[in-house]
């Protein structure tokens, strides 16, 4: 029964996506929108209303979220099959889809919040499906992390009611500037959030305590990429302030050269895989804050294609590797897995750019536009160096993990089950042939990137390096690299700023508002203060209802006395 539902759901997912991918190509090509609202309520001359909002960008990425979510679905069959609890895990997956659903066509900030809370909350149920120590810690930073966008939306929320409403496509420049400039801040600090962007890079490597097919929902299309989506909406506005988009520009290219560095100093295979994940939104973060919006929009989506195969193929590794996550304990898996290997390398080398390949049609042109549009030399180095970088893990976890000599110790590894393999198959083949078909559909004819010949030189030695690199196992024997492995490989200290700092901080800050709070004035102002002087008012209205003689003969002398001193003064 458990099982049919993740059949039944993967079915329905995939004809949903494959009606509603031509629709949206239809709409783009005739320019055609939809725009539906209607109203709640009202607040303060505010009309609240539930609007939806359907054009040719939201169905696009739409029929992208579900046709994922439906290849995940399937692939969880064989996956989960040895799960007691796979019906909870597959009405969460839904969950999941369904806020990112209501995300996606939402152009108004309170039917927005809903869905950032719901990817937030069903996130964090899923984060703990292992109910153990480590899936409870990394489940509190990340929706505590998450929590921080939920605040800053509530704030752009309150803000917005000088505005008369909460429509972000209404929302323009011929409003106060004091209102837009601060709605544009809370908007990036919440999308900045959700896309795990520096300072709050921690939550994403944590949030791999989920199950494997969650993990490849969530970093291809949900909820990482939700922060990116929002700030495609919020183009207009972004632009318009360059002060948040060169702040955009500087934060995002250091959180794409952190997730490189990190990356190569990782062992566990879902991690690598999802700091590989954090350098690319760090990449269309980058290119948004620059104003190439289509091009993030772009990459977006083929992104969501190989991404999500690369994390089908590790789950079928670890799956078949014992649950081992540890790339040092692999290898010579291509004797053993050729389907999966072969998928895997193909999503691998989509990710470094690797010529007609998904990613190369939409990383190449990004990294080439970029550096005609950048003015500043440390942004092209890291830009540079974050390329190498890519190449070099990608190459060094397919050394670890697929090629060279077996160091299992247990044998009986083999390619995944039919549904696993049909899954991971049908995405290797999207992989493929996705980037071709979507700049054919996306970019204009005539997009053409004309870069100086010492910055293609350029691209391609980083590329080369990287994947010489890459190939050097025992780089990480040397001593010098060793010391510096505490920091480069533990994200600049941002898990223990995020945990140990941040929570000793807000402890004290606690322990200091309950003791000035409610061990202090609060009890004076607060409530024993008001109940001791309503006590004592009341026992004085008591004594004047009792019609004391005493009361009324000391009213007689108080007012003789305030008289005579009138007329003496």
């Amino acid at each position: 029964m458990a099982y049919n539902l993740c059949k039944v759901s993967s079915y329905w997912l995939m004809l949903i996506s494959v009606v509603s991918f031509p629709v949206g190509i239809w709409m783009g090509s005739v320019d055609y929108s939809l725009y539906l609202e209607w109203w709640v309520t009202s607040l303060s001359s505010c009309n609240i209303v539930m609007a939806v909002v359907v054009d040719w960008v939201a169905l696009i990425f739409f029929s992208f979220v579900f046709f994922i979510s439906s290849n995940v679905m399937y692939y969880s069959v064989d996956y989960m099959h040895s799960d007691s609890e796979v019906i909870r895990f597959a009405w969460l997956v839904l969950l999941f889809v369904i806020s990112m659903m209501l995300l996606i066509f939402s152009p108004n900030f309170i039917s927005i919040l809903l869905g950032w809370d719901g990817l937030g909350l069903v996130s964090y149920c899923l984060v703990i499906y292992y109910q153990n120590v480590r899936s409870f810690s990394a489940g509190m930073i990340t929706v505590l992390s998450n929590r921080i966008g939920d605040v800053f939306i509530l704030l752009g929320i309150s803000l917005m009611v000088s505005w008369g409403g909460w429509n972000i496509l209404s929302f323009g420049l011929t409003g106060p500037i004091f209102c837009w400039s601060w709605v544009v801040f809370f908007s990036l600090i919440a999308a900045m959030t959700s896309s795990a962007q520096i300072p709050f890079s921690a939550w994403l490597p944590a949030a791999m305590a989920a199950p494997t097919p969650v993990s490849a929902l969530v970093h291809s299309s949900t909820l990482v990429t939700a922060g990116v989506y929002l700030m495609i909406r919020f183009n207009t506005m972004l632009l318009s302030s360059t002060f948040f988009s060169n702040v955009l520009l500087v934060l995002s290219t250091l959180t794409m050269f952190m997730a490189g560095i990190c990356a190569n100093f990782e062992t566990d295979l879902k991690k690598v895989v999802a700091l590989s994940t954090l350098s690319q939104l760090g990449l269309m973060m980058m290119s948004l804050s620059m104003g190439y919006v289509m091009l993030a929009y772009f990459h977006l989506l083929t992104h969501a294609l190989f991404k999500a195969l690369l994390f089908m193929c590790a789950g079928a590794v670890i799956h078949a590797s014992g649950e081992s996550q540890d790339i040092r304990l692999m290898g010579g898996l291509t004797f053993y897995m050729p389907v999966v290997c072969v998928s895997m390398n193909i999503a691998n080398l989509a990710l470094c750019g690797f010529p007609f390949l998904a990613g190369f049609y939409s990383k190449d042109i990004m990294v080439e536009v970029s550096l005609g549009g950048v003015e500043n030399l440390m942004i092209v180095v890291l830009l540079m160096l974050s390329v190498g970088l890519t190449a070099f893990y990608s190459f060094r976890l397919s050394f670890y993990s697929m090629w060279g000599s077996s160091r299992m110790s247990f044998g009986g590894v083999m390619d995944g089950g039919g549904y696993m393999n049909k899954g991971i198959i049908l995405l290797g083949s999207f992989a493929i042939f996705g980037g071709s078909y979507l700049s054919w559909l996306l970019l204009p004819v005539c997009s053409v990137s004309v870069v100086g010949m010492m910055d293609k030189m350029m691209i391609l030695i980083m590329v080369g390096l990287g994947i010489y690199l890459g190939m050097m196992i025992n780089w990480n024997d040397y001593g010098i690299i060793r010391y510096f492995g505490t920091m480069f490989g533990g994200m600049w200290f941002l898990p223990y700023i995020s945990g140990q700092v941040s929570g000793l901080f807000f402890v004290k800050l606690g322990k200091l508002s309950f003791k000035v709070n409610d061990y202090g004035w609060g009890e004076c102002v607060g409530g024993e203060g008001a109940y001791s002087t309503l006590t004592i008012f009341s026992s004085m209205n008591q004594q004047v209802q009792t019609n004391s003689l005493k009361i009324y003969l000391a009213s007689f002398l108080l007012l003789v006395g305030f008289g005579f001193g009138v007329l003496v003064f």
